[in-house]
């Protein structure tokens, strides 16, 4: 990309900005070669990608897993800055209608087939189950309004205005982390809450001390810092526990420049250059910058009350153990390769773990090759960060899920993709793509450093060429997005990587607002 293609005011933005001019371009030139879509082989399957880890060892690797925690090893990481807009989307859109949201209307509108209307009349007949139902009581009431008349005569509108507008409890405009989930006898528990008392249950160590990092908005980082001052001394009180809770935003550095249809940098009415938010792949800066060792990654809305925690937590641990149980294989093979060791003994016994307990595979002509070729192979290919995933059993939930893969220098390994990685013009990809059995539902354990405990550097592990282009909008025109490669997808494709199955009861997602009237988000004690 030509250097002349910036004015010295685009120079001087992009360096406002944290950025380097050599980045931008790089981004421009992605732009114009397109999308590189993924290739994919066969989806993994249990038995052929997917381990299924039986009883007695669930409990070996429990017991493994509260040994590490006990050793301060553990944390977790909880990308938290998504707002909840799409979470009250059809609230919103109700709303943006001309006609009043009674009752009647909405039946209406149910009748001709308009989900939206659909939904937000099934959480009106049911929001009194709703855990923040009496804050919202409560604000209408100070404005002279009494929510249960409202409902009783069917005018919803108030109601509606009061759960997601600036002159009620605002929902639309706040993130999930600090939205009410669950309800409980001694009052509402946020998202963010339930994140602090899941903690205790499997990162705590033997000072009784849980570690927690939240990525948060700016614009919120202030109500995360003042909930998590009253939360934290509340629970380490009734949870004998203490927290250290931090948090971080997505870097101004990890935006990326848009561009116009024609692939020209996107022009603001001023002239200026637009960049937007590169994606939750910007956080693997985030959580590069983290001391950490042992580190669970959850969503924020990924939570369920205090009687549904027992076998979530359990597969928590099942999948820490299995980690540090390969970690301690892993370790012994590499320290001896590393120290020169590079016996027929040493080496079987590394590529045995390679191939048998990480599924990786040998190129043809390594039966040729010399003890010390193979053994450069294997310290290459074994000396770096290590995720246990779990997954879940497709039951048609949109995202991610685990499939063989086969990369641009022809090796083959295993990988979390999203559908828009898929070239959607493929019909054998996508056939494939359908094939899925399991989905991703963000549950990971990640081990983050090498056998001598320093840290990875994470960057040299990414896939860039699975960075993401979409169509977006601003001002009313339309313009190219880029997202940076999704963090558990190409940002991790150069880790070691096995997948688990796990119960389909540990995924609980909050998409919409009528997800919490869900049983799995009920509390049966209130």
């Amino acid at each position: 990309m030509p250097e002349a293609i910036f004015s010295k005011d685009d120079l001087a933005q992009i360096a406002s900005h944290g950025l380097r001019k050599e980045a931008v371009s790089n981004q421009l030139e992605v732009f114009q070669r397109g999308p590189r879509y993924t290739r994919l082989v066969r989806p993994c399957t249990p038995g052929d990608g997917i381990t299924v880890i039986d009883q007695p060892h669930r409990a070996l690797f429990e017991k493994k897993s509260h040994e590490s925690a006990l050793e301060g090893r553990c944390m977790k990481f909880i990308p938290a800055s998504g707002a909840a807009t799409r979470m009250f989307k059809s609230p919103l859109r109700v709303l943006a209608r001309s006609e009043r949201a009674t009752r009647e209307t909405l039946s209406i509108l149910e009748k001709q087939g308009d989900e939206a209307a659909a939904e937000v009349k099934n959480l009106m007949d049911s929001i009194e189950r709703c855990a923040f139902f009496p804050e919202l009581k409560r604000v209408m009431a100070s404005k002279g309004l009494d929510i249960h008349s409202c409902l009783e005569a069917g005018d919803f509108e108030p109601v509606l205005r009061y759960l997601v507008g600036a002159e009620g409890l605002d929902y639309g405009n706040l993130p999930k982390g600090l939205l009410p989930f669950h309800p409980y006898p001694e009052g509402p528990r946020t998202a963010f809450e339930e994140h602090l008392v899941e903690s205790v249950d499997y990162a705590q160590d033997s000072r009784k001390h849980c570690r927690l990092h939240f990525t948060v908005s700016p614009e919120h980082m202030a109500g995360f810092r003042t909930l998590a001052e009253k939360t934290s001394t509340e629970y380490g009180r009734s949870l004998a526990a203490s927290f250290d809770i931090d948090f971080s935003t997505q870097s101004p550095e990890t935006d990326t420049i848009a561009v116009d249809m024609k692939n020209r940098p996107f022009r603001l009415p001023d002239g200026a250059l637009l960049f937007r938010p590169g994606g939750h792949g910007a956080l693997l800066q985030n959580l590069a910058a983290l001391d950490g060792d042992i580190i669970y990654m959850k969503n924020i809305d990924n939570v369920v009350p205090d009687r549904l925690k027992e076998e979530t937590g359990a597969w928590k641990r099942i999948l820490c153990g299995l980690l540090v149980e390969i970690q301690r294989r892993l370790f012994d093979c590499l320290k001896k390769l590393l120290d020169g060791e590079h016996t027929r003994e040493t080496i079987k016994a590394a590529q045995t773990l390679f191939i048998e307990d990480l599924l990786g595979s040998f190129p043809e002509a390594s039966y040729a090759w010399a003890l010390e070729e193979k053994a450069s192979f294997l310290i290459e290919a074994l000396n770096r960060p290590i995720r246990v995933c779990g997954m879940v059993k497709n039951e048609g939930e949109p995202g991610g899920g685990p499939f063989w893969v086969k990369g641009s220098d022809g090796r083959v390994s295993r990988q979390i993709i999203e559908s828009a990685q898929v070239d959607p013009d493929s019909a054998e990809q996508q056939a494939l793509l359908k094939q899925a059995t399991h989905f991703n539902p963000v549950d990971l354990v990640c081990g983050v450093r090498d056998v001598y405990g320093k840290p990875f550097d994470l960057e040299k592990f990414v896939d860039p060429d699975t960075a993401l282009i979409s169509k977006k909008s601003r001002d009313g025109k339309d313009l190219k997005a880029l997202e940076h490669p999704g963090l558990w997808n190409g940002a991790m494709a150069g880790w070691l990587t096995v997948f688990v199955e796990v119960p389909l009861s540990t995924f609980n997602p909050v998409k919409t607002v009528n997800d919490l009237l869900r049983p799995s988000h009920q509390n049966d004690s209130c």
